[in-house]
Order: C-alpha cells, then sequence, then structure tokens
C-alpha cells in the first residue's frame, strides 16, 4: 500500500491482540521517527481506513515498546478506552482556533486535538511535539535531556470522526534515577510482579498486553488463596499484594478467578498512572496547564 507518497506493507498480527489487529511497515528499513510526516502518515492511513484507528510506538528507549529500528504502526478495527474517554478541559492553541482541542480524563497525559483538515492537524502536532522535545519543568520532574540524551517524545495515534480527523498525542518522558532505574514514568518496582515491561502504544490505549509468565503463576496464586497456604517460590514476589487481597476478600473456588482478574485490572490502571507524567491531581494539572502555556509562547515556569 502507499502510506505518505511511499510504499509501505500491511499484516495482519500473529498475536491479535483485539479485533483485525494489523502492523503497517516501511518497506524501506528506516527507524522510528515521531515528526510531522508521521502525523501525516497516520491520517493518510485512516483515509484509506476511516473504519480503523491507527498509532505508533514512541521514538525513544523505555517509552517505546517494540522495535525502534523499523519504522511501523499498528492498526486495527477496535475501540479502546482511552478513544471513549471524555476531554476533560477543552485548551485553545493560539493560530489553530479552527482546531478542537484538550485534555483527556485519562491516566496518561493526552492532549486531543480535533478537525477537518490533517495538514492544519499535523501542522499543530508538530508545534506541540517540538516544545515538548524541548520542555524542562522542574518543578513537575519534567527534563528535557540529561546530560545530552533526550527524554520527551510523544505517542500519536490517529482515528476519524465522522468527517473530521483526530489526532491523540500521548506525552512521554523516560528519564530514569537510582530509585527508578528502569523509568520513572514506568511500572515502578510494586507493581513488577504483575508488569514490568514498557508501556507501548496498545497499553497506552487502556488494554493490558501482561506478559505470559503470569498466566501459571496465576493459575497457581488462585489454588494457594483457596487453600489459604503460604507462598513460596515462584509465587513469593505476588505476597504484599495477596496479603492485601486477602484483607478484602474471602476466596472460594468459585470467586477466585474473576477477584484475581479484576485486582490485575485495577493494578494495570496504576501502571498506567505510573506512566502518566502529569499526575491526576491539582500539582500535576497546574503543571499540564503551564506546558499548555508554553505551547502557546506563555511561559510560566
Amino acid at each position: 500500500m502507499t502510506v505518505g507518497g511511499s510504499h509501505w506493507f500491511l499484516q495482519y498480527s500473529p498475536y491479535v491482540y483485539y479485533n483485525e489487529h494489523c502492523i503497517v511497515f516501511n518497506a524501506q528499513h528506516t527507524p522510528m521517527v515521531i515528526d510531522r510526516a508521521a502525523f501525516m502518515k497516520l491520517m493518510d492511513f485512516v483515509t484509506a481506513f476511516p473504519h480503523y484507528f491507527v498509532g505508533s510506538n514512541a521514538d525513544l528507549p523505555i517509552v517505546g515498546g517494540s522495535i525502534l529500528s523499523h519504522e511501523h504502526f499498528q492498526g486495527g478495527h477496535f475501540t479502546f478506552p482511552m478513544e471513549v474517554a471524555p476531554t476533560e478541559r477543552e485548551i485553545q492553541f493560539v493560530g489553530y482556533e479552527d482546531i478542537r482541542a484538550g485534555i483527556v480524563k485519562w491516566p496518561l497525559s493526552v492532549i486531543r486535538i480535533t478537525g477537518a483538515d490533517p495538514e492544519r492537524l499535523a501542522d499543530l502536532a508538530e508545534k506541540i511535539l517540538a516544545k515538548w522535545r524541548g520542555y524542562t519543568d522542574e518543578a513537575a520532574f519534567i527534563l528535557a535531556e540529561t546530560e545530552g540524551v533526550p527524554h520527551n517524545t510523544i505517542t500519536p495515534i490517529a482515528r476519524r470522526r465522522g468527517e473530521d480527523y483526530e489526532l491523540d498525542l500521548v506525552l512521554r518522558n523516560n528519564i530514569t534515577t537510582a530509585e527508578h532505574p528502569l523509568g520513572v514514568y514506568h511500572p515502578h518496582a510494586e507493581l513488577h510482579h504483575i508488569k514490568k515491561e514498557n508501556i507501548g502504544l496498545i497499553e497506552v490505549m487502556g488494554l493490558a498486553v501482561l506478559p505470559a509468565r503470569l498466566k501459571r503463576k496465576l493459575a497457581d496464586l488462585a489454588d494457594a488463596l483457596v487453600a489459604n497456604s503460604p507462598l513460596t517460590g515462584e509465587l513469593e514476589k505476588h505476597a504484599p499484594w495477596a496479603e492485601e487481597l486477602k484483607a478484602k476478600y474471602t476466596f472460594t473456588s468459585e470467586n477466585v478467578d474473576d477477584i484475581l482478574r479484576l485486582e490485575v485490572g485495577r493494578v494495570f490502571a496504576k501502571v498506567l498512572e505510573h506512566a502518566g507524567v502529569y499526575k491526576r491531581n491539582e500539582d500535576g494539572k497546574a503543571a499540564f496547564m503551564r506546558f499548555i502555556d508554553c505551547v502557546n509562547g506563555e511561559e510560566r515556569i
């Protein structure tokens, strides 16, 4: 197929995480880059497939996920939780009054822009990306770079809203610290018993992609919870979480699987909260608006 004027391929994923899960990839071996051209390629794809969404992983390690050495997108015929999340706060970008914009009510930090002209959306998305790549707000622990290593990028997702185009721009930062060596905006250590891996495009949108190791371990944990037996061996890492669950529930063979499914989902919600660069509290919301002001040329740091 042709995407952005160049030769691309489309295949359906062997993993099938969701309905019609497809991979769209450049016929030329070229690295992942998030830029204006990438935004246009995404919207070019949903012009051809208006019933699909399509998105790109970010172009930095930790927050990028997947294979950063070859340009590719993921799409499909599926409605993710983030897509139906409402706009929590309407915003306006100077010079782009024709584009509807807002901050999405979502654990990660998402700017949603919607309009009829993909070129205009790509222009605004490029402006937001450029500001974000160079943006530092030490009070919010957002550092554009440390020792010359860049940290800020965007995970973009495109879809159609009737005749309009919509881009969700998820702000990402891959900084690490001694306390969080795998990433500050990454699942923290207390969640690693469920999810330690990077948070990529699919998870950003609200669908948990969990490691295969959990399938057997959760089955073994279910047996131990019903029997009220001590957790040993590979199950020991789940012990603090299991103690919390035992304080909330009385486990039986009939209810244990449903409870664990619910509680794993709650852990995943915390994973998404950890991945959000601006937290869902008053300080986080104020810091988010400082960035919006920066995009509009109103520095307030």
